[in-house]
């Protein structure tokens, strides 16, 4: 049955990328290895199960799609501005020497001129995922290094949308004058595609997006999210004629420029990520073993520009821009590998009739190894910063600091986080400011975030159980979290929130005395029941209607707080 072989594959492949990530994790490499090990153990080269490659593939656009929202949900350009001296020459310079080395490279191996620039392209894009993860485990992400990187990624991801846009032209215009035209015709189409996404990105989707978050519910939040990603992409190629792709990158920058950017990002890219593992399966079912026999010395020239003559070029740049020593090693570095774009423009060309099927032979192997060598690389930094220490040619070695985050001005004993900002979260508010700490409020109403906002009020707008959405109100840098909702989400909140930030004061609301337990168990400091307010509130009330003294209403209150909350629950009255 066809049901049973799509649940089937699915499992096999999910199944053999969770065993291949894992211990490609415990190994210290990057998961994409494993994942793409996963293809080849599945796949039709292979001894054993073999998966369906056409069903694969259909799985592997989906998540090529959702790979471009992400991109482009995430596309800052105030980041890329902050480093563009660097980041914009040095990924322009960067990209085309790749692009001549692989090209001039192809070509002398017998390819025509069309996939020798192909595949000269895919090795001049390092893999987003690959750099985020290792400048992640080194702690350089929030350091001048670690800026520069990504910002240089920014403008390789932005040349390669615009080179997924452009492949169809070069496939179906066999000569310079039809590729002319066919280019211009295509530019035309994503002028007027860019022009009616910014009227959907001004008006459209966000009032979408409002009656939607207006209902409070995360399933059709997320629902709203992927369709309009999908819908998008799917409009882009049917209406425009251009890819999914792009159309795909444009829905991630209109939802990015809105007040959701933040919670699609944490609520609707986990199925991004779990289609994404599908896209490098699918990839690694596409390699034939014994192809890397037959051709080897292709894949060693390919690894020689990617671990090579990129990050010389790099360096080259960094140096010349008078970098110190550790940002132009962990620059260079880090870029030096390749990954999902590189299958995205490979798959694309192959489909397209651009490239030869061995192309992606030659890149899959190239990924594996560069990914696999990309994390120790980065690891020899340090001790090849203190060989080189002492050459004159360097520039000297400035301070800087580990983390952009651990730097700021901010005081964490002046910022707290408060999470709801109903009659006890304003109250809250209220008294933080009045007493010189800067609140930043989380809420899931977009209109109290909007009306914060515009009173002046640090506001944030997302799910805080989400780890996201706690980084980007301040959490690591903040000395208090106050929980003043009291729902059934507080626990997992709560351990959330530990995992940011060991250190910070937890407070939080409880409705009932029965969810003290699990709500301390879980690593709040002081919980606050309502109940146990109410019937101190009452006690208090009937003994002052009865006539009783001030002394009597204390011990009486003392007796009720006792027998409600033992003081070795540690548990507090609103």
């Amino acid at each position: 049955m066809p049901e049973t072989g799509l649940i089937l594959m699915l499992a096999a492949g999910l199944g053999a990328a969770l065993i291949g990530g894992y211990f490609t994790q415990r190994l210290g490499l990057s998961p994409i290895v494993g994942y793409l090990l996963a293809g080849v153990v599945v796949g039709p080269y292979t001894p054993g199960y073999t998966a369906d490659v056409h069903l694969a593939e259909q799985f592997a656009e989906v998540g090529v799609i959702l790979l471009m929202f992400g991109v482009g949900l995430q596309f800052h350009l105030d980041e890329l501005l902050a480093v563009r001296r660097v980041a914009i020459p040095g990924a322009v310079l960067q990209s085309l020497v790749a692009t001549a080395l692989g090209a001039l490279t192809a070509h002398v191996f017998g390819w025509g001129w069309a996939a020798s620039i192909v595949f000269g392209l895919s090795l001049s894009v390092a893999s987003t995922v690959v750099l985020i993860r290792v400048l992640s485990d080194s702690h350089q992400l929030h350091t001048t290094a670690g800026h520069i990187a990504v910002g240089w990624l920014v403008v390789e991801d932005v040349f390669t949308v615009i080179v997924l846009v452009l492949l169809p032209a070069l496939a179906g215009a066999p000569t310079f004058a039809s590729i002319g035209i066919s280019l211009g015709i295509t530019i035309l189409k994503v002028v007027g595609l860019g022009i009616i996404a910014g009227v959907l990105g001004s008006r459209v989707i966000p009032m979408i997006l409002d009656r939607v978050a207006a209902t409070r519910s995360r399933e059709l939040f997320t629902l709203a999210v992927l369709a309009l990603a999908l819908g998008l992409a799917v409009s882009a190629a049917l209406v425009f004629g251009v890819s999914m792709a792009l159309g795909a990158f444009i829905a991630g920058m209109i939802v990015g420029r809105s007040d959701y950017s933040l919670r699609a990002a944490t609520d609707a890219l986990p199925m991004r990520d779990a289609f994404a593992v599908l896209f490098f399966v699918s990839v690694g079912m596409l390699l034939r073993p014994m192809a890397l026999l037959e051709q080897p010395i292709p894949v060693l020239a390919a690894l020689f520009i990617v671990l090579v003559g990129k990050p010389a070029t790099a360096a080259l740049v960094t140096w010349a821009m008078k970098y110190p020593l550790r940002t132009t090693l962990s620059v260079s570095v880090s870029l030096a590998q390749v990954g999902e774009f590189s299958f995205m423009l490979v798959t694309i060309g192959r489909t397209l009739g651009i490239v030869p099927a061995e192309a992606l032979d030659v890149v899959v192997a190239t990924a594996i190894v560069s990914i696999t060598l990309n994390p120790l690389a980065f690891r020899s930094i340090e001790p090849l910063m203190r060989r080189l220490g002492g050459i004159r040619f360097l520039h000297p070695e400035v301070a800087e600091p580990t983390d952009f985050g651990a730097s700021s001005s901010l005081d964490p004993g002046g910022r707290a986080i408060v999470i709801g900002h109903g009659p006890t979260g304003r109250t809250v508010t209220r008294l933080l400011r009045e007493n010189g700490i800067s609140p930043t409020v989380v809420e899931l109403n977009i209109d109290v975030v909007r009306e914060l906002r515009d009173k002046g009020l640090s506001a944030v707008y997302g799910d805080a159980s989400r780890t996201d959405t706690l980084v980007s109100a301040g959490l690591p840098h903040a000395a208090t979290l106050i929980v003043s909702g009291a729902d059934t989400g507080t626990p997992g909140i709560i351990q959330c929130a530990r995992s940011i930030n060991p250190t910070t004061h937890i407070f939080v609301r409880s409705q009932y005395l029965r969810e003290v337990p699990p709500l301390r168990h879980a690593g709040a400091e002081q919980v606050f029941a309502g109940e146990g307010e109410v019937a101190l509130a009452m006690t208090e009330a009937v003994l002052r209607r009865l006539g009783a003294t001030p002394d009597q209403i204390d011990r009486e209150r003392a007796r009720v707080r006792e027998e409600l909350m033992p003081a070795d629950s540690e548990v507090s009255p609103v």
